[in-house]
């Protein structure tokens, strides 16, 4: 089947019919439907504006903008006809307007206005909800976070560096790591509404528009917080949709390397913690199995989320100016990175708010394998030994131990002093973790004092950006 070319809205130049597959090809109505909303938006501020230009009449906007809601409603009552032939989400709408209030009436709401910069306000206005959201669910993963900190103060588990066991620690504040991390998250995505809440409507399809147009109205209607100083820029700008999948990235990246650390803690090799059934899955062939798919599943779609970021750098990486039909490949990655970290989000919440710690086993481990080593060469360096001495000698009593079987608490002051005249008897109480733990008192440090400082800071944090969030009212 082949449309007539004069039936397309843009089909006056054309004397063949457009082929099915090169309809099918170049269409986007498959996934920029999700644009709807944002679509009517952007059209009713610039209705209104052509109106108060006295561009278009007072009667012809208000009978634009009738339509343009009935056509939401349409679109939300499941009603609404979306044509392929029609390509894309503008032409879809435009082209039922026309049905409902007559093509003339209709085909003035596009005067002054291009379909590149319709979509470059479309995406800026989409972008900055799901930004809002984003931040959202940050903010509830850090509550989270902060909430599992504040509870299990008390618990103290071993450190890894190169997954080897390294010193005690809070399991507080192996969770406040992951906060600093989400913190950072959160940073990027407010940083980026800024540079999103600009509105390109005005560009035209690259040179601006004759009209008297003013977009400032148009911004103002639409609460965004100033206006692009180049069409050209404006109409050919991805660059928030590729910031949004980097910080969407490395959001993944953050939420991954927990995932793993969940994964391996939830091994009968940790056992440090126990995921919830609700949360894990089972073995087709094995009964006792209690598979953590959960965070495996999100750890496999970090992946899926770089690979947005690689195809939407790669489509922009050569792009001459202005706006080129490559260009409608920005929304697929970006709708991917979206619903990916937002589903990622909402379940590694719930999922870390329902985890059981098995502190026994967190203290057992934390305790073993000379872990407190450093505080033995640290206290030789208070009684004066130079470190790189003092690290010797530890090294050496480690030696002695594994030879005989033996940890530092089977020692004996006599088998201390034999490595050190240096050793005294208050040895003894400065080799257990919680010993080790306290003695990191510094800011920043995993000193009980230290990290109930932070968990009070956090608080603060989450409550401030919570307020911050509530007063913007374009977040659904």
């Amino acid at each position: 089947m082949m449309v007539e070319s004069n039936k397309k809205l843009w089909g006056g130049r054309f004397t063949l019919p457009t082929s099915r597959i090169v309809e099918e090809f170049t269409a986007s109505i498959q996934f920029d439907a999700r644009l709807y909303a944002e679509d009517i938006s952007g059209s009713i501020a610039h209705a209104k504006m052509l109106s108060a230009q006295a561009i278009i009449s007072g009667s012809d906007a208000e009978k634009i903008i009738a339509g343009l809601l009935q056509i939401k409603q349409e679109i939300e009552n499941g009603s609404f006809e979306f044509k392929i032939e029609l390509e894309d989400i503008h032409m879809n709408i435009e082209a039922r307007l026309a049905e409902i209030i007559g093509s003339d009436i209709a085909g003035r709401l596009h005067t002054g206005r291009s379909r590149n910069d319709q979509v470059a306000l479309d995406l800026r206005l989409y972008m900055r909800r799901h930004i809002l959201r984003t931040m959202s669910l940050l903010l509830s993963l850090l509550k989270v976070l902060r909430a599992q900190a504040n509870s299990n103060i008390n618990v103290i588990m071993p450190g890894f560096t190169h997954l080897q066991q390294a010193q005690p620690i809070l399991f507080s504040h192996h969770l406040l790591a992951y906060v600093e991390m989400i913190r950072r998250d959160f940073q990027r995505f407010e940083e980026l509404f800024k540079r999103v809440n600009i509105s390109p409507l005005g560009s035209g399809a690259l040179a601006g528009s004759s009209f008297p147009l003013d977009r400032q109205q148009v911004a103002d209607e639409l609460k965004f917080a100033a206006i692009t100083a180049n069409s050209l820029d404006a109409v050919s700008d991805r660059d928030a949709a590729s910031e949004y999948i980097f910080y969407a990235s490395l959001l993944m990246v953050h939420l991954s390397r927990f995932c793993e650390e969940l994964i391996l803690w939830s091994t009968v090799q940790f056992d440090f913690v126990e995921l919830s059934d609700d949360y894990c899955t089972g073995s087709s062939i094995m009964p006792q199995k209690k598979n953590p798919d959960v965070p495996e599943l999100i750890r496999g779609k970090t992946g899926r989320v770089f690979g947005d970021l690689i195809s939407i750098l790669t489509m922009l990486k050569a792009l001459p100016l202005a706006y080129n039909k490559d260009m409608q490949e920005d929304k697929e990655p970006l709708f991917d990175a979206v619903d990916t970290i937002e589903k990622s989000l909402l379940i590694v919440t719930g999922m870390i708010e329902k985890v059981k710690l098995k502190s026994d086993n967190l203290l057992r481990f934390a305790g073993s394998r000379f872990s407190t080593a450093t505080e033995v060469a640290d206290y030789l360096v208070r009684k004066g030994m130079p470190f790189r001495k003092a690290h010797g000698v530890v090294g050496r009593i480690v030696a002695h131990c594994e030879s005989h079987k033996k940890t530092f608490v089977d020692l004996s002051l006599d088998d201390w002093r034999k490595f050190s005249d240096l050793f005294e008897d208050e040895i003894f109480s400065m080799i257990s973790p919680s010993a080790s733990i306290e003695a990191k008192n510094l800011y920043g440090g995993t000193a009980t004092s230290q990290v109930l400082l932070q968990i009070q800071k956090v608080g603060e944090f989450i409550a401030q950006k919570e307020q911050q969030l509530n007063s913007a009212s374009f977040i659904d």
